[in-house]
């Protein structure tokens, strides 16, 4: 706080003084006081009054300078009026005391919608569960229709899964470190498992995968991975263009392990690539072919970054699309 700051916020109150004074100054020199006494007595005002500006400016600095430590020092700042110790002020004590009321009313307000928010994260998750059951009956009872109509509705059925699974991770999304279970995992099995969970999407769209050098072992959760190359896998099966070709290899960059997800689909356009992360969007891509909601590639991005993985995408327009996930160093991890 500056003198000039603290001098402009008491301007209608210096204004009133001085005018009170040039209007006393002026009676008294009407009345026949000597000029000598009357600059006696302002010389004298002005002493006292630039004294009580000075003492009012310190009091009032050390005061803020008090209350800005006292919130830097607080985790929760929303308890800085609860930590400010009272003062004789009572307009500051009314200040402080309204202030405490709205910080109560606030974190009310922010406690209720994180309980509606947690009743219905449970409640999404309850039925993603209950959901699977009839997806899994509906799987076995077709089994019994011709094989023409058995993998139409097989398709669609994966495709209803793909939907339900990826509305299970966006509900867990605002609390995936809870969720974590950070270990060595084979990077082999993790990509043998994802193409298994998307084995029949993959036959069905002829998708020939080529694995190269996947024998790495890598700290992370094999959950959340798994369910990010599953995303990745069905990117490659919606934008795929003729012969659709698939690989996934691996290669050690000093204590890091760096797996590119490659394919030779239809690519992204340039001025799109920036944006594919961003939450809801389907790009050009998206909207030609259909299905797309925008939400794998965010949600991917948002777990990698939880995961620590360095998730990058390059592409080029009718040829081809690379995605690079780069798994830390088990010394690196902060979450471990």
């Amino acid at each position: 706080m500056k003198m000039m700051e603290y001098l402009s916020d008491r301007l209608g109150n210096l204004v009133f003084q001085a005018v009170f004074v040039i209007a006393a100054a002026g009676f008294l020199f009407l009345t026949g006081t000597q000029a000598g006494v009357l600059i006696l007595l302002l010389f004298v005002w002005i002493l006292c009054f630039a004294g009580m500006q000075a003492v009012g400016f310190y009091r009032c600095r050390s005061r803020i300078q008090e209350m800005e430590n006292i919130m830097d020092g607080l985790d929760k700042k929303y308890l800085f009026a609860e930590c400010v110790p009272k003062t004789g002020s009572f307009y500051e004590r009314k200040l402080l005391d309204l202030s405490r009321r709205s910080g109560k009313a606030m974190i009310e307000a922010v406690s209720d919608a994180q309980t509606a928010q947690k009743e219905y994260q449970e409640y999404v998750e309850s039925w993603v569960h209950e959901i699977k059951t009839p997806i899994t009956a509906a799987g076995l009872i077709c089994r019994s229709a011709d094989s023409v109509t058995r993998r139409k509705i097989l398709r669609e059925l994966d495709q209803i899964e793909a939907h339900v699974e990826r509305a299970l991770f966006y509900a867990r999304a605002e609390s995936t470190e809870k969720d974590f279970l950070i270990r060595a995992a084979s990077l082999a099995e993790i990509a043998d498992k994802a193409i298994e969970r998307h084995r029949t999407l993959l036959m069905q769209n002829c998708i020939r995968i080529e694995t190269q050098n996947l024998e790495q072992t890598v700290y992370t959760d094999e959950k959340w991975v798994i369910f990010i190359l599953g995303q990745l896998l069905q990117n490659a099966v919606r934008y795929r263009g003729e012969n659709p070709f698939l690989t996934l290899s691996a290669r050690q960059l000093g204590k890091q392990v760096q797996l590119t997800v490659g394919d030779n689909g239809i690519g992204i356009p340039a001025h799109e690539l920036s944006r594919v992360f961003d939450r809801g969007f389907t790009g050009s891509n998206g909207r030609s072919r259909g299905g797309s909601t925008g939400m794998g590639l965010y949600l991917c991005r948002r777990l990698a970054d939880c995961l620590e993985i360095d998730l990058k995408i390059t592409s080029e327009a009718g040829k081809e699309t690379k995605v690079t996930l780069t798994f830390q160093a088990k010394e690196n991890l902060t979450k471990l």
